[in-house]
């Protein structure tokens, strides 16, 4: 006999601090509203630290300063939700732009509404100006990021599972999500009991075993110049191309596709050139993450002698035979001074 099963959705969404803030005697923040945590917000921040960690250890591991990886989100950040907002609202113009709308709506972040693809055109310039500023190579960056973008995407679609959203089409397989048909989303005409493609999970476990193909790809044929975040573009679109074509969520429609499938066929195309272009022009290996010039030197590169002498010892009056590798004569030369031969990194 068949046992019947299925995924539930969360009873969970958010917390309210109001009560919190209260008691604590910060009413002043309140302001009569309340203050909301939501647990699709925690998931993109733990997406975040995910990717900031993985990306600065990679980036460090190539020959970088530890912590420049935060010089360059912190201009990467807030371009991304910028593009991210920006491309939500061109690609549902519907909900935003039609007679007595209220156009400030379209900068209500808080009432949900940001896409990827816009995250990445707007956090690639965010990143190209942080990067610029830190010295860094873009594409070395790129490279050192694509795996943790993975990462901080499979995080963000289990607040889609908390959001109980972007479900996909009727099931009966035993982990079809459960959706309450109270949810504005659910299809009209469907019996409630109905489940659905967990276009969610499918995405996670994607996203995942990205993060390892382009690890071990990496292991294989050094995917630099930014080839691994190449592969990124490509293995998110294919995927993401997958699970859109399941969802049952309005979209709008151009040529009979929906806009976020064309999103992923651009994303293929874009790390396809990447790769080919990237490939012919350097053949090679990447000398470091640092672009000609602004080369950081770790501490302690150099070779220094602490054996210190003072005017007197350097005029013979009890001067050692030789200081360092360097005869007394020598030392003569360079009184009152350290033996020290700098190291490049």
């Amino acid at each position: 006999m068949l046992v019947h099963s299925s995924i539930p959705s969360p009873d969970w969404q958010s917390f309210d601090l109001t009560q919190w803030f209260n008691d604590v005697g910060l009413t002043f923040l309140v302001t009569g509203n309340h203050i909301v945590i939501h647990a699709y917000a925690l998931c993109i921040l733990f997406g975040i630290v995910l990717a900031t960690i993985l990306t600065s250890r990679r980036l460090t591991n190539r020959g970088a300063e530890p912590g420049v990886v935060l010089d360059i989100i912190l201009w990467a950040i807030p371009f991304g939700i910028v593009g991210a907002r920006i491309y939500h609202v061109l690609s549902h113009p519907g909900d935003y732009f039609y007679p007595g709308a209220d156009l400030a709506r379209t900068l209500y972040i808080w009432e949900g509404g940001i896409a990827i693809f816009g995250a990445l055109l707007g956090g690639a310039v965010g990143a190209y100006i942080g990067c610029r500023l830190a010295g860094i190579r873009f594409w070395a960056f790129a490279d050192a990021l694509a795996p943790g973008m993975l990462l901080a995407q499979a995080a963000g679609r289990l607040g889609n599972y908390f959001n109980h959203e972007l479900f996909g089409t009727p099931t009966t397989l035993p982990w079809g999500l459960e959706i309450e048909p109270t949810n504005p989303a659910f299809p009209i005409g469907l019996p409630a009991g109905t489940l659905f493609q967990p276009t969610f999970l499918y995405e996670i476990l994607w996203n995942l075993l990205g993060v390892l193909v382009i690890l071990g790809l990496e292991r294989a044929v050094r995917l630099q110049w930014g080839k691994a975040f190449a592969v990124y573009l490509i293995w998110y679109g294919v995927g993401r191309a997958m699970w859109e074509t399941m969802r049952v969520d309005p979209s709008e429609i151009f040529l009979g596709v929906r806009t976020n499938v064309w999103g992923a066929w651009v994303a293929i195309l874009i790390g396809i050139i990447i790769l080919i272009v990237q490939t012919r022009r350097h053949p090679g290996l990447e000398t470091g993450p640092y672009r000609s010039g602004s080369e950081w030197v770790p501490p302690g590169s150099e070779v220094e002698s602490k054996d210190t002498y003072s005017d007197e010892d350097l005029r013979g009056n009890g001067a050692p035979e030789s200081v360092g590798s360097e005869s007394s004569e020598s030392a003569k030369i360079e009184p009152n001074a350290t033996s020290t031969v700098g190291a490049k990194a």
